[in-house]
């Protein structure tokens, strides 16, 4: 059984190490005041180790995987997850689009942005980084590391753009680190100005620490099932482990059915593959979701059990993504990384902020909201929504439900059709169909901005 233990101790280190992040930021006050989740920081303290070999063995090709299934997860959970009791559709409907067009800009924007900053590296430099390479940060950034994987796998494999996994996950962890160096002092100036709806908003002791006091604790969720039964957390887990598996046995039908099958001398075999798993489960979890309210068996998800579920996969992947960088790697490529990286990260303040300044109401949590969702994930908007609400009294919450469904439809020609062949296609047939898709996101985005 020793052959066994492998996997099963790298997750146990990878976890040893959040509960250190957890210690850290309870004592240490330059961490309370950054606000970095525990998570942030024992992904850091993992990712030295590793770089130093003090790891007991473990290497960044571990946590890849990890990575990977835990982002997976953690959005197809958010979408099991369902609408709260009494909460109105109507009133969350133009905000939500206004955040669902923001983030397909945000993709496109970044895309172009990294294309221009490696031609121009190139130029200089007389380097031969592919381009492909600078358009990854969009993945990595604006949809995480699960995707910045996915297509980072497709493109160096079937289309030879070398290290594009290594750079797609080298984004996302990056991603992950700007989002809270850009968007916490963001988020502090709002309070500062009294531009948060939620008034009550304070940084207190608790926030700071981020450990609640005995006495204190907020309820994590209700059973739904007799223990005698089964325990309610494994009902939680088993319909996210059925979606999982239908995904699974799904995508390998798909891939036995168009086996061969080409669209414009493309296979369409690449849709099907289990590097857009994400998409895939994405689809098949909001069709269980329909089903089980149809049919009337809603109630058996506990809206806050399945939260924790997803907020510990967004932990847990946060951590890993972070673990799986590899330091050579970035230590060679640091001058295009960090230049493409902070080039996508400020033009992404910009759109969020600039375009956030137009709404009528709730502009500081949406903005902020929105930003965190396009340099790291749901769950780093979220969090930095919890600076500015954090008791999640206003709609943004629930306009995030909606949220990461519409963007499914909004993006399906880049992310269904364009982003998995795109070296296939020409430059200028990219620059055209990714800018044509942001001119029409920010007429969208000024539409909205009065209704919302």
């Amino acid at each position: 059984m020793g052959d066994t233990f492998h996997g099963v101790i790298a997750f146990a280190f990878l976890a040893a190490l959040i509960l250190i992040g957890v210690a850290l930021r309870a004592r240490i006050r330059i961490l309370q005041n950054s606000l970095l989740p525990a998570s942030l920081i024992g992904g850091l303290l993992g990712f030295v180790l590793i770089s130093l070999d003090l790891s007991f063995g473990f290497e960044s090709s571990d946590y890849v995987a990890f990575a990977f299934h835990f982002f997976t997860l953690s959005f197809m959970s958010l979408v099991l997850t369902g609408k709260e009791s009494g909460a109105p559709t109507q009133s969350v409907g133009n905000g939500a689009l206004w955040l669902s067009v923001g983030w397909t800009m945000s993709l496109v924007l970044q895309a172009l942005v990294g294309l221009a900053v490696i031609v121009t590296y190139n130029a200089v430099t007389g380097g031969s980084l592919s381009n492909y390479l600078g358009m990854l940060v969009t993945h990595g950034f604006t949809q995480g590391p699960g995707q910045a994987l996915a297509m980072g796998n497709i493109w160096q494999s079937e289309f030879e753009v070398n290290l594009a996994v290594d750079f797609g996950l080298i984004y996302a962890s990056m991603g992950f680190i700007l989002s809270f160096l850009i968007g916490v002092p963001a988020a502090r100036y709002a309070i500062q100005r009294g531009l948060n709806a939620n008034t009550e908003s304070k940084l207190t002791a608790v926030f700071l620490k981020g450990w609640h006091e005995q006495g204190e604790r907020p309820v994590a969720g209700y059973q739904v099932s007799h223990s005698a039964n089964v325990d309610s957390l494994v009902v939680h887990l088993g319909v996210l482990g059925l979606a999982y598996f239908i995904t699974h046995q799904y995508l390998l039908l798909l891939q036995q059915t168009v086996a061969g099958v080409t669209l414009f001398g493309l296979p369409i075999e690449i849709l099907a593959s289990h590097n857009l798993f994400f998409i895939h489960g994405l689809i098949v979890c909001l069709i269980i979701r329909k089903l089980m309210d149809r049919l009337g068996f809603g109630h058996v998800i506990d809206n806050e059990t399945q939260k924790r579920i997803t907020g510990s996969s967004v932990d847990l992947m946060m951590a890993a993504t972070i673990m799986s960088i590899q330091f050579t790697l970035l230590a060679e490529y640091i001058v295009p990384i960090l230049a493409v990286c902070l080039a996508a990260a400020l033009t992404t303040a910009l759109l969020c902020f600039g375009f956030g300044r137009f709404l009528n109401h709730l502009s500081a949590e949406r903005a902020i909201t929105l930003f965190g969702c396009c340099t790291g994930s749901t769950g780093s908007g979220l969090l930095l929504l919890r600076i500015l609400d954090p008791d999640l009294s206003t709609p943004v919450p629930r306009e995030l439900a909606f949220f990461n469904v519409a963007i499914i439809f909004l993006t399906l020609h880049i992310l269904m059709v364009m982003a998995p062949l795109l070296p296939s296609f020409g430059l200028l047939t990219v620059c055209l169909v990714y800018g044509g898709t942001f001119v029409v996101g920010a007429i969208a985005m000024q539409f909205l901005a009065k209704r919302s």
